[in-house]
């Protein structure tokens, strides 16, 4: 029978491939730099093999040393659902849970659902990451979060994803702007108006786009914003309009400001929105789970009081 080196001595990898240094990856292991240091040397004995090229300046991983880490993560991400989902079976949705969040979803939705969530499951300890959707997906993979809450169609990969809700887009503009007398917003009202979106990297920008179709990159005289928020007091500064997820107007992004919105005329029920939804990893354990904490969101967000009515006039 080989002996199998432990989870610990492979943890201790992947922290020096991270973090490049014994004694920052021994903190984040929480040992000394000679337990961590003993530890890679008795993996090392262990398989014949040397992971590690010890310099004076900085630490750098063989190739084979490379190699193993990346194999160990996966390693490590299947042994920590094991012991999740055994957890899972008699109490789900206790302990850990890494959520990231993008920033069109976060300040807007999770106040208003936080509090159901914690009563239904007081045990389940919630850890938050906001970030554009890319970089979320990026930390999903490499194992440092669990889930994420984010907005759809999106180019996702290796992912499974879980519809929750439809949230719509309504065109915002000033109150004296000549689209404020509309009814609604046709398509073709917007081609002589100046679109103001979130910068690149935001997906609601291409989710935007899409319900306006208009091509990936429109004129808008150099300006973008890099939150909602900001967006907002552009429009209310005159700058032009925008289009706004009803996520945000049940949240008051406008309250303060001289900007009104108007349903966007498509033609077809739920063309101009964007999906909010689940991604976790395709053939992870917990997906029951993931399941199960979709199903209390939206539970959440129902039972939740109703939101302020948006500025319409």
């Amino acid at each position: 029978m080989i002996n199998l080196p432990t989870l610990r001595q492979w943890r201790y990898l992947v922290a020096l491939a991270e973090i490049r240094h014994f004694g920052k990856a021994a903190e984040a292991c929480f040992v000394t730099q000679s337990t961590l240091s003993a530890g890679i040397q008795e993996l090392e004995t262990q398989l014949d093999a040397a992971l590690v090229d010890r310099t004076k300046r900085k630490v750098v991983l063989t190739p084979l040393g490379e190699e193993l880490a990346s194999r160990a993560r996966e390693l490590l991400r299947e042994a920590e659902e094991m012991v999740l989902l055994a957890r899972a079976a008699s109490a789900p949705l206790t302990g850990p849970l890494r959520l990231g969040v993008i920033p069109t979803i976060s300040p807007f939705l999770l106040p208003r659902v936080l509090p159901s969530l914690r009563k239904r499951f007081p045990e389940l300890k919630l850890f938050l990451r906001e970030d554009l959707t890319l970089r979320l997906i990026d930390q999903l993979q490499a194992g440092k979060l669990d889930l994420l809450l984010i907005a759809l169609p999106f180019e996702a990969g290796a992912l499974d994803t879980l519809p929750l809700f439809d949230d719509e887009f309504l065109v915002a503009c000033r109150s004296d702007n000549p689209l404020a007398n509309r009814a609604s917003v046709k398509l073709d009202d917007l081609a002589d108006s100046n679109l103001l979106l979130l910068e690149d990297g935001h997906c609601l920008r291409d989710h935007a786009l899409a319900a306006c179709r208009l091509p990936p990159s429109p004129r808008r005289d150099g300006f973008a914003a890099t939150s909602l928020h900001t967006l907002v007091q552009m429009v209310d500064s005159g700058l032009g309009i925008t289009l706004l997820p009803q996520l945000a107007l049940d949240a008051g992004v406008l309250r303060g400001t001289d900007v009104v919105t108007r349903p966007l005329g498509t033609g077809k029920k739920g063309e101009a929105a964007r999906q909010i939804g689940l991604a976790w990893r395709r053939g992870t354990q917990r997906a029951k789970e993931f399941q199960l904490f979709g199903e209390a969101l939206v539970a959440a967000i129902h039972q939740t009081s109703e939101p302020a009515p948006a500025k319409r006039a």
